[in-house]
């Protein structure tokens, strides 16, 4: 069986590789097409069954992407099954989304020496079941926290993708596409991974250790790569914040120019800027753990609760208890959803329903830096 990912799967390159996705409930579908469509276009081209592969759930039963979206799928995690990759496909809300039984399947997989992957959010829930511990680990920005948190034995970082041994982990988007591509790469080398990302009209294959890029405008990012440079600094030293001329120290500028630069492209000071990236951190921690309000105030920056609270009301408009309550009380915002929204099509009010509760919902930030409310 599988010892690896990549040259060492065990079975020759031209032996069908059985591949099963685990689809949690509020799963994000294009990191489901992603990852399954580069296996798909491999056979088209090799002509041959390369990879056969199911789609799971808990019970059998449909799976609701977070778009709205139900898929069929091929199987429940109760039957007997032989795979020799696993990988768990999850999106929003993850933190409450999967189940015990999910938990101890994944166990039994990684037990019997099977290889295990996860995109989007689904590394969280690998965290869980103990099967990344010692291990490298990549996730969507918006888990990160949570899972820095809750699982101080994995080792996260913010790359595309990171591939360990048995174990493969990628954030959200197109990055499973590129995963899956060096997946390909690995296997059967370079010329079939480059005809199947010329099928996709993709320019190139990212690297395993790109930088997932932060909410920060991409073009504004290239264009203004200090801008970029100071901002990733930010997001990396949270609970001890950086003082404004260590910063510009650090990005290689003066800190006049630091503040010329936020100023005139992102319409705010530097420090209005850090603060904002703070608190949306503790936006997550609060919607997404359960730290206390004085932990959370800690891990972000913060001298006590009582300065939190004060900063967390003013920019975000309520107070981080009422944060809170909102998180683990989604029945309540569902029912005032629903008074007001039955025009919508079902699909679309579920999908705005389940958003309602991410810790990014009504904080989109527009390129200029300032605030939208949802």
């Amino acid at each position: 069986m599988a010892t690896d990912i990549g040259l060492e799967t065990g079975k020759a390159a031209d032996e069908s590789f059985r591949v099963g996705f685990l689809l949690i409930e509020n799963f994000t579908l294009i990191a489901l097409a992603t990852a399954v469509e580069p296996l798909r276009v491999a056979n088209q081209l090799a002509g041959t069954e390369l990879y056969s592969w199911k789609l799971l759930t808990a019970e059998g039963g449909y799976a609701r992407a977070s778009d709205g979206i139900t898929m069929v799928p091929d199987a429940s995690i109760r039957e007997d099954h032989s795979f020799d990759l696993v990988i768990v496909v999850a999106g929003i809300d993850v933190t409450r989304s999967f189940s015990r039984h999910e938990v101890q399947w994944l166990k039994q997989m990684a037990r019997r020496h099977v290889l295990m992957g996860a995109v989007c959010t689904g590394p969280y829930v690998l965290a869980s079941a103990g099967l990344l511990d010692g291990y490298a680990c990549s996730a969507h920005w918006e888990c990160l926290e949570a899972m820095q948190e809750d699982f101080p034995r994995v080792q996260t970082n913010n790359h595309l993708f990171t591939v360990e041994r048995e174990r493969m982990t990628c954030t959200g988007g197109t990055v499973p596409m590129h995963m899956m591509l060096s997946f390909l790469g690995r296997r059967h080398g370079q010329e079939l991974s480059n005809a199947v990302s010329h099928m996709f009209v993709c320019d190139r294959i990212r690297e395993e250790r790109e930088q997932q890029p932060m909410p920060m405008h991409p073009g504004l990012a290239r264009a203004q790569p200090k801008l970029a440079e100071a901002a990733q600094l930010m997001e990396a030293n949270i609970e001890e914040p950086l003082e404004l001329q260590e910063l510009a120290t650090l990005a290689g500028i003066s800190r006049r120019q630091l503040e010329r630069l936020f100023l005139k492209h992102l319409g705010c000071t530097p420090s209005r800027y850090y603060l904002r990236v703070r608190l949306n951190r503790a936006r997550r921690l609060l919607k997404q753990t359960s730290c206390s309000i004085v932990e959370i105030a800690s891990m972000c920056g913060f001298v006590s609760a009582t300065h939190f609270s004060r900063c967390y009301r003013k920019t975000m408009g309520r107070a981080p208890k009422y944060e809170r309550m909102e998180a683990f009380a989604p029945s309540r915002a569902e029912a005032l959803m629903t008074d007001t929204m039955d025009s919508l099509p079902s699909s679309s009010l579920q999908a705005l329903k389940r958003a309602r509760t991410e810790p990014t919902y009504g904080t989109f930030e527009t390129s200029a830096g300032r605030a939208v409310s949802g």
